[in-house]
C-alpha cells in the first residue's frame, strides 16, 4: 500500500548515508558508530578491500553487516581518504546473508565477491555493478570433520603469482573455528586449484576462552614483502596476529591442488 511504499523508501534513505570527520581527528578515534534503523544493535565482521579499478584509482571499500537484533542486511562501505565515508544498501538476490568478501580488482571486466549464501557453504558471484548481485555460484563446500558444521570466507582474497590467495574459516564440532587457506584460479576464480589438507590456525590452549568459546577468526589478510599478514580475533575478546610465509604457503597448496 501507499504506506508501505513511503515507509521503504524512507528506510532505504536513511539505509545510504555519510560520515565525514576532520584532517585534524587522529585515524584511531575515527569511529563510525550505527547511524540507520537497521544497523542500530550493531556493525559487524568488516571486511575491508583497497580495490584498484581499471584506470589505476585506489577506492578503499569494505562490506559489514548491520543488525537491528532481529534481522541482519549486508552494507558496503566507500572512501578514498578515510575521512569521508559512504555508506551504501546493496540489492540483488544473492545480499541475503554475512560474509560478503570483494575482489581487489576486476577479473575478466566484472567486480567478484566471495559470499555465504545457505550458512554452509562458500560461493561466489560475478557483477558488472558494486551495489547489485545476483547468481551466486557453489564455490566450495565443507569436505573436512573441523568444517562440517559450516565455512565462510576470511576476507578478500590476495593477488599472488600462482593464483588467487583465499583464506575461510571452518567450524566443527563442538563449534571450534579454524582458519583455512586455498588458492582460486587467476582468470577464473570460481575454480579451486589448490587447498591444504589442515588448517594454518585453530584456537589454542590459550585462545579457547572467551565471551565465544573455541573461536578463531579474520576478517581479511594482507602481504608485505614475502609473508601473509592474519589479525585475527580470540573468542570475541582478544586480537592477535599471525604471519605466513608466502612462497611456503603457495607451495604446499599447489601441493595438495585439485587441478
Amino acid at each position: 500500500d501507499k504506506q508501505h511504499a513511503i515507509d521503504t523508501a524512507l528506510w532505504l534513505a536513511r539505509s545510504n548515508y555519510e560520515v565525514t570527520f576532520g584532517a585534524d581527528r587522529p585515524i584511531s578515534e575515527r569511529v563510525i558508530f550505527p547511524v540507520s534503523e537497521n544497523e542500530s544493535r550493531g556493525i559487524e565482521d568488516a571486511r575491508f578491500v583497497r580495490f584498484v579499478d581499471d584506470d589505476g584509482t585506489a577506492t578503499y571499500y569494505a562490506t559489514y553487516t548491520a543488525y537491528n537484533g532481529f534481522e541482519i542486511l549486508p552494507q558496503l562501505l566507500q572512501t578514498d581518504d578515510f575521512l569521508k565515508f559512504r555508506i551504501h544498501t546493496l540489492s540483488g538476490n544473492a545480499v541475503q546473508n554475512k560474509g560478503m568478501a570483494l575482489f581487489p580488482r576486476k577479473v575478466n571486466g566484472h567486480y567478484v565477491m566471495l559470499s555465504r549464501q545457505d550458512g554452509v557453504n562458500n560461493y561466489i558471484m560475478f557483477s558488472d555493478s558494486l551495489r547489485f548481485w545476483n547468481d551466486p555460484k557453489l564455490l566450495q563446500e565443507p569436505i573436512h570433520p573441523l568444517e562440517f558444521v559450516q565455512i565462510g570466507n576470511c576476507g578478500s582474497p590476495v593477488e599472488t603469482s600462482e593464483g588467487w590467495l583465499a583464506l575461510f574459516h571452518g567450524v566443527g564440532p563442538m563449534r571450534k573455528y579454524s582458519i583455512w587457506a586455498e588458492l582460486l584460479d587467476i582468470d577464473d576464480p570460481s575454480k579451486v586449484i589448490g587447498r591444504l589438507e589442515e588448517p594454518i590456525l585453530e584456537a589454542d590452549e590459550h585462545e579457547r576462552e572467551g565471551y565465544v568459546p573455541n573461536v578463531v577468526y579474520t576478517c581479511g589478510s594482507m602481504i608485505h614483502e614475502d609473508a601473509l599478514v592474519i589479525p585475527y580475533g580470540i573468542a570475541d575478546q582478544r586480537c592477535r596476529v599471525a604471519t605466513l610465509e608466502i612462497p611456503d604457503l603457495l607451495s604446499r597448496l599447489k601441493a595438495y591442488s585439485n587441478a
